[in-house]
Formats: C-alpha cells, structure tokens, sequence
C-alpha cells in the first residue's frame, strides 16, 4: 500500500496560511475533559490531524464518547466510560495514551497503562514523571513482563514535587493528577510551554484553582469540575515554524496567523538575524520575507520554552541549506533527533556530524545523559546548496515535514515515504502547500 507525498518541486511558495489548532495542546485537552463528571465538554479549533483521531477512537474504545460535532468541534463525554485498562496496541500507536494516567485513577482508582507510543526520538524520561507521580501519593509500578505500569489512588495528592529537568508531559499530567488534591501540591522547575498554560486556562476556567510563577505552579484542589463555555485549543506554533521557514528557504513571501509573537519569539530573533524581515500585521498575524537575495548562516542551540525548540530545528536545517556559510545546530532536548540528515543528504544538502564537547554534559542536555554512550549531537549545515530530487523516507513527525520541505525546494520530481507519519500532526498538509503554489500530491 503507498504511503507517500509525490512532489514536484523548485517553485517560490508564497500566500497567507491558517494555522490550525496545536497538536500539543488539543491532546492534552481532550484527555483533561475526561476528567469531568457527567458532563459533554466541547473543544474548538480541535485538528482533524491522525493522533487526534486516535485517541478519540482509544477513548470510545474506553467506553467514553468523543466525536466531532462540526469541522474542528469535539464534543467529549466521560460518564459512559467503563474500563480501566488500555490495551497495549491502542496505547502503543500513541504516546499521550500515558496521560490517561489522570481521569482513568480518578474514575476507578487504579488503572493499568503501557509504556507509551508516538515518535522514537530518544529515550524520553519516563521514570521524571513516574518519581513525580509518587512525590504526590500515586502508588505506581511496573511489570517488565507485561509491558505495563500499574497506578493506584489509595487517597488524594498532596505534597511537592521539583522536577530534576523540565517536562512538559510531566508537568501536564501532574496538574491534571492535582485538580482534586486533598489540599495542596507545589511543582517545582516546571516547563514553560504555552501549550501547558492553555491546559491550566482550560481548567481554571472549569473551576479549578491552578496558579503559575514562572516555573513553579501551585494546586489546590477542589471537589469537582465544572464546563461552562466551550473552550478553544491554541495555533500550532510548530506548523507556524514549518511554514514560515518553508516559503522563506524558497524567497517567497508568507503571513502567517493567528499566532502570538510570545509562543514564538525566540524563532523570530533568528529569523532577523538571518536576515529576514518580520513584520507584525494585525492583533494576531505576521508577514515574512527576506531582505534580500540571500540569507546570513548562524548556530542555534535547542531548549525548551521559552528557547529555541527542538521541534523547530529541523526545519530550520533546511533553511540553512539555503543560506550562505556554514550553521551549526546543537541539539539539547533529544539525544536521536537527527534522523532526518541522512535523508536531506539524499537531495544534496551538505550536512556533517561534528563532535561537540562540553564539560558539565549532564547539565547542559536535557536528556538523561549517559556517559559511557556516544552521541551525535550536533551538525554542521554548508550552504548555499541547490538541492536535488530524489526519494526520501520519513522517520517521525517533524522529520516529515523537513522532508516535505526539502522536495518543495528541490528541482523536478521526489518521493517521500511515510506520509502518514506527517499526517499525525499536520492538518491539510497538501491543501496548505498547494495554497502557497507548491505541487504536491498523496498517494494512498
């Protein structure tokens, strides 16, 4: 069966595109409406994208209602929801199935989760969220015989927690684990992410009592939940990144919106300082071009919110491609998120590993660092370079994008396998780059 985006590429893509709602932020959403009561809460803005649409089919399996009600209106109901277990396939395919962590203990009192799906971009750290969900009175363990973690809620949480490094899955799932506290929970080196904050609007607004500084968020728990408007999921500013540096790396000319300079603002610095004018057009939108016929290589090194994120390098690799010098890009946050070099090296990109030393490296990643293995952290990009067609596979989600990308600026025809693996957090792809001038088709 194919699986792949036939592309046609080498023209200057430019328009205006509208962001759709953010991956992030609606999974975690539609997971934290379970956690209300006889009651059908509604999600707008919600991406018909494919990990939305499996776990709307893993809550339904659970027992659970959610459907779509209008084009990017979810409707979710909790009150029918009969067991406590997700199975190992369904959980498998996708990695937020490990949140469920919350309303399924708040619903039966333990619950029995697999180890979690989604994108093999590193070991990512489950054992931070499994430490933090004992700091507040989870009992959790698990089987390595069975392939699952076992969760029981013998009382309320309260307590403290300070994460050793920050994670937004870690620091999403202990707010939702401390909406019914028995009285307290302070979380400490918490992430930033704004997708995090609309997580905590969501609840406030429901009537949940969830206070932020900075990096520490306080908890007090109330008895219950209470949905009283509909409530709207946050852009993608990961999809804003992608378009933006796909029309810039072909000269073109885009806007942008709805999307809050704030959610982006580190990724605007380099934009300007490559030498790419941005310009503020409306509340809410902005228009990208470049200043002149050539853009101005730099390094960037990534970070969590409020830096420059991992999930933007990528892309911006392919940028860099086109820009005159050489770019180093150090990644801190995954220590496996270069997949996608060997594959960009197959349309003529000229990117080298290079070693890069530092002398507190357990500090300075993000990732639990071991240091008897060997890492590749860091490549070097020389540009400008003309790229070629060819056929590439894609490996994960942002990986598939850089790909895409790559064929839109590449002479003649290429084909990128795995177009399903994009289509998990990008919504109308294809009708999107066509809007902008690009030639790309799926083949299914």
């Amino acid at each position: 069966m194919e699986d792949v985006f036939i592309i046609r590429g080498g023209k200057k893509l430019e328009g205006e595109v509208i962001l759709s709602g953010a991956k992030n932020a609606a999974l975690k959403l539609i997971i934290a409406s379970l956690l209300f009561e006889n009651q059908k809460i509604v999600l707008e803005n919600v991406p018909q994208i494919a990990d939305v649409l499996e776990l709307i089919h893993l809550i339904n399996l659970l027992g659970g209602k959610a459907k779509f009600i209008d084009k990017n209106v979810l409707e979710i109901d909790s009150s029918t929801l009969k067991t406590n277990k997700v199975d190992m396939f369904h959980g498998s395919k996708i990695r937020v199935s490990f949140m469920l962590f919350a309303p399924l203990l708040y619903k039966f009192g333990e619950c029995f989760i697999p180890n979690p799906g989604g994108c093999r971009i590193g070991a990512r750290p489950i054992d931070r969220i499994i430490e933090g969900m004992k700091a507040i009175g989870i009992e959790v363990s698990y089987s390595s015989k069975t392939g699952f973690y076992h969760a029981l809620l013998k009382k309320r949480p309260t307590g403290f927690y300070q994460f050793k490094k920050p994670s937004h899955t870690g620091t999403e799932l202990l707010i939702m684990l401390s909406v019914f506290a028995k009285d307290k929970v302070i979380l400490q080196n918490c992430a930033l992410e704004p997708e995090i904050d609309n997580l905590i609007d969501f609840l406030n607004q429901s009537g949940a009592k969830i206070k932020r500084d900075k990096n520490q968020i306080e908890i007090e728990g109330v008895k219950q939940l209470t949905f009283k408007n509909s409530f709207k999921v946050i852009s993608d500013r990961n999809e804003a990144v992608t378009f933006i540096s796909l029309a810039m790396a072909s000269f073109g000319k885009i806007k942008v919106a709805p999307i809050r300079e704030e959610d982006i603002f580190s990724f605007h610095q380099k934009l300007k300082e490559i030498g790419i004018s941005v310009i503020k057009d409306g509340e809410d939108s902005f228009v990208y071009h470049p200043h002149g016929p050539i853009f101005k290589s730099t390094n960037i090194e990534t970070s969590p919110h409020p830096g420059f994120m991992t999930d933007w390098q990528p892309n911006w690799a392919v940028l860099m491609t086109q820009a005159k010098g050489k770019s180093m890009i150090i990644e801190r946050v995954f220590e496996n998120r270069f997949a996608y070099v060997e594959q960009l090296k197959k349309l003529g990109a000229k990117i080298d590993f290079i070693d890069f030393f530092v002398d507190n490296p357990q500090d300075f990643y993000f990732f639990n660092y071991d240091k008897d293995k060997n890492y590749q952290q860091a490549i070097l990009i020389d540009g400008p370079t003309k790229l070629h067609n060819g056929v590439v596979d894609i490996t994960d989600l942002r990986a598939g994008a850089t790909l895409a990308m790559a064929a839109l600026l590449a002479d003649d025809e290429s084909v990128v396998n795995g177009a399903s693996i994009l289509k998990r957090g990008y919504e109308n792809f294809v009708e999107k780059v066509r809007s902008l001038g690009g030639e790309i088709k799926e083949v299914t």
